[in-house]
């Protein structure tokens, strides 16, 4: 059982550390704080990777709304805010689980959220480096991105992602469902439409766990008609025939319903598997969903299917894996969206 007092000087220190207080953590209020600077392209590369007994979980949930009716592209929709925690102080709020395995240590964990700050209105992009994040039966913290923000204004959108260490805060919580708010995210009505959410990504180590790869990778890259296709080297590794994987992915402005857009992984330099499940098809892969393995419906609240624009979706990799290979590639393309990519994580056995 974990000493009462000793976890309560962990979570003050952490909030001293990681998680910059806001006055009265109001919507308007400004952070003391140095804001991270922004870049229009953040160029992916490795953000965490580890060999060890154990995994990586995500829990996630959209930011935005659509209009009652509101069932396939966010184009032209009317967006509204997400908003389940009843507080007149923040103006939206999602929830969702982390599903950290019971006897399990967390090693590493952190904070994806990003948006677009023009749709009927326009938000300042000066608070896109701060959310409001409590853990499950916590209070709301303040925290501040911790790394280069990436902001670009292309196509009718003004979109952007930023992302901030959460390791402790996560590490000490208890089981339950996560709660982010004040994502920087824009309502109202547009041709490209609105579109917001966060994804909370978590490795842990557990003996009884076989031993795996971990890699998250992370940036801020544009994928589209014009921009071409996205390749992440996500693990350079050799691994067996017959390992069990997933891989995970965080894009935003994925159109429901426009076909074109698909996630290939390769395994060698001949072979190559396009990924899709039963909420993702092959041709349609950023398609506005947060999903694990397809039917695998994800915890939280609210629990749309269509999340208008976010996607957060993880993929089973034991086709792709059966043969083995020499490495884990990740391709991205999209040959009608513009869409732009956040981040992409890997879980990958090291033996059969």
């Amino acid at each position: 059982m974990r000493n009462s007092a000793v976890l309560a000087v962990r979570r003050s220190v952490l909030c001293a550390l990681s998680c910059a207080a806001l006055s009265a953590a109001l919507p308007g209020s400004s952070a003391a704080a140095p804001q991270p600077r922004e870049a229009t392209r953040v160029p992916f590369a490795a953000r965490h990777q580890a060999v060890q007994h154990g995994g990586i979980v995500r829990a996630a949930n959209a930011s935005a709304k659509g209009a009652k009716g509101t069932e396939s592209v966010n184009d032209r929709a009317t967006i509204a805010y997400v908003d389940v925690d009843k507080d007149p102080n923040t103006y939206n709020s999602s929830r969702a689980a982390l599903a950290v395995p019971a006897g399990a240590r967390v090693t590493w964990a952190r904070l994806y959220w990003g948006g677009n700050l023009r749709v009927g209105e326009q938000k300042p992009p000066k608070d896109n480096g701060r959310v409001l994040i409590a853990e499950p039966g916590g209070q709301y913290k303040a925290l501040l991105a911790d790394s280069l923000i990436g902001h670009r204004t292309a196509d009718g959108a003004d979109a952007f992602q930023a992302s901030a260490d959460v390791t402790e805060l996560v590490r000490w919580a208890k089981p339950g469902q996560w709660t982010v708010a004040q994502v920087n995210v824009a309502m109202g009505r547009s041709a490209v439409g609105g579109w917001g959410g966060w994804t909370l990504v978590a490795a842990y180590e557990k003996a009884s766990e076989p031993l795996r790869r971990i890699s998250v990778w992370d940036g801020f890259e544009t994928v589209g008609p014009r921009a071409g296709e996205l390749r992440v080297p996500v693990d350079g590794n050799r691994f067996p025939r017959g390992v069990s994987g997933r891989l995970g992915l965080i894009a935003y402005d994925g159109d429901r319903g426009t076909s074109g857009d698909y996630l290939a992984v390769e395994t060698s330099r001949s072979e190559s598997t396009r990924l899709s499940d039963s909420a993702n098809s092959e041709d349609d892969v950023l398609n506005s969903s947060i999903t694990e393995f397809g039917a695998g419906r994800t915890v939280r609240h609210p629990d749309r299917t269509n999340t208008l624009g976010y996607d957060s979706d993880v993929f089973d990799l034991r086709g792709a894996l059966r043969a083995g290979g020499d490495r884990v590639h990740v391709r991205v393309g999209s040959r009608k969206d513009t869409v732009w990519l956040g981040a992409v994580f890997l879980q990958a056995d090291v033996r059969r």
